[in-house]
């Protein structure tokens, strides 16, 4: 079995995900907004590439059952009912609602991926969950871990996250074999340990949240196995993977 980490999803071809079990991460902070929103009993969670999409969409529903929600150069976009603030998914926001999100770089990730055979929505906040699901798949399924990234480039926080999945799902399958981005995260995962805040300060896409009045937003993403949900993305919308939802 073969476990591939892609820096960007820039760096995807065809084969690199086709009929995998595929893990997406952009820690910072689509992908712990998704694991939030589902943990506080969101129904789904529709992940889209633009604006406009966003408001059709949601044009489908009752006003009672839909929330808006994402960003643009991080800030909210106006007129929704939310950002990407995991802050602003609480229970009494989200519950029992389909929220539809758009985001630069976590969304775009989802929905560039083709024929994966199943699509995880991974994070720090729902660690232990999402990689039992990815060490029970990896005993006959090739895993690819995408990393959202920056606008594109390779983000320090995605990839150390990565490489705590990395060391997760090879601490289970010790023979599988792994691409060279795959050993890079697992030493970053290796350098800072458990000291997530510490990433968060370091890489420049966490100091551009602190700069921007989002440091709180940091601490819950930070917060490791806070939220343990496996948020599947199947079928253009993402679900909570438990009993009413299996694979």
């Amino acid at each position: 079995m073969k476990l591939e980490v892609f820096m960007s999803p820039r760096e995807l071809a065809p084969g690199d995900v086709q009929g995998r079990v595929v893990a997406v991460i952009d820690v910072l902070r689509a992908s712990t907004t998704i694991a939030v929103a589902l943990a506080n009993g969101a129904r789904t969670v529709v992940p889209v590439d633009d604006v406009d999409e966003v408001i059709a969409r949601a044009k489908q529903f009752d006003a009672g059952q839909v929330r808006t929600a994402g960003e643009r150069r991080m800030l909210p976009i106006p007129g929704f009912d939310m950002g990407n603030s995991p802050l602003e998914f609480t229970r009494s926001a989200v519950s029992g609602c389909t929220v539809i999100i758009t985001t630069t770089n976590g969304t775009r990730a989802l929905t560039a991926l083709q024929g994966a055979r199943d699509i995880v929505v991974a994070s720090y906040v729902n660690h232990a969950a999402a990689s039992a699901m990815l060490r029970a798949a990896a005993r006959s399924n090739d895993i690819s871990i995408v990393c959202a990234g920056t606008e594109g480039h390779f983000s320090l926080e995605d990839a150390a996250c990565a490489g705590r999945y990395v060391r997760s799902i090879t601490q289970a399958s010790p023979s599988i074999t792994m691409n060279d981005a795959a050993r890079a995260c697992a030493l970053i995962d290796g350098r800072y340990g458990d000291n997530i805040a510490e990433i968060f300060k370091e890489s420049s896409h966490g100091r551009a949240l602190a700069e921007a009045g989002f440091g709180d937003d940091l601490l819950a993403c930070a917060g490791l196995d806070s939220h343990p949900v496996v948020p599947i993305y199947q079928d253009r919308q993402i679900t909570r993977l438990g009993p009413d939802r299996e694979r």
